[in-house]
């Protein structure tokens, strides 16, 4: 699962965050939504960051998104997506099959469910993941646009795996981690996903947060 992440201005991060904070698309997303641009400190649902997605060439660029899909009847909005049920399901089959993208993070958080009364399980102790040998994570992600107040803007949704061993402990799902080689070619629309997800990264640090 993915529902907190972190950003750090590291000298990998600088040139994206950059990048976003001059977007033409983000500022008036600010001035209209009354949202800011997050590029440092926790991530929260709903906040709005630098993401890396295709421009009109196909080529990788930075785009601000708001992070979660709105769904009607649905109260908050849609933050993770599986990876084992995207390609069928109508809400997501779009962004798997050509609206991909990146999400530039430095860690992401996770809490240690424990068992408790009834079989229900109860939050523990707060955990960072971190990937090894890198000060930057990759998030693998889908997007789409939605509309509010008659603009139009980029919203994503993190993919989420079956997780390793060693974070099972902790919980049942982790986001789907790239390489930095594979960026270009998870975005790129006419790559196939499944593809590029064999190439997700498992070699992790985790730490109490």
């Amino acid at each position: 699962m993915c529902t907190r992440f972190y950003t750090e201005m590291s000298p990998e991060l600088r040139p994206i965050v950059e990048k976003a904070k001059r977007s033409a698309l983000g500022i008036k997303m600010m001035e209209k939504m009354g949202k800011p641009l997050k590029t440092e400190g926790e991530i929260f649902p709903t906040d709005m960051v630098p993401v890396l997605g295709p421009n009109k060439n196909g080529e990788r660029s930075v785009f601000p998104m708001v992070w979660g899909y709105s769904i009607p009847g649905v109260k908050h909005p849609i933050v993770n997506a599986r990876v084992e049920t995207a390609p069928a399901k109508d809400v997501w089959r779009d962004g798997w099959n050509s609206r991909r993208c990146i999400i530039p993070a430095s860690w992401y958080y996770e809490w240690e469910h424990i068992p408790a009364a009834g079989g229900k399980m109860k939050a523990g102790d707060k955990y960072l993941i971190q990937a090894n040998g890198s000060s930057v994570l990759y998030l693998a992600g889908l997007y789409r646009m939605e509309e509010y107040r008659e603009m139009k803007y980029p919203v994503f949704a993190v993919l989420t795996k079956e997780p390793t061993p060693e974070l099972r402990k902790l919980h049942d799902r982790m986001p789907v981690i790239l390489p930095e080689n594979k960026i270009d070619e998870w975005i790129i629309p006419e790559a196939k996903a499944e593809s590029i997800i064999q190439f997700a990264k498992t070699d992790l640090i985790i730490e109490k947060a």
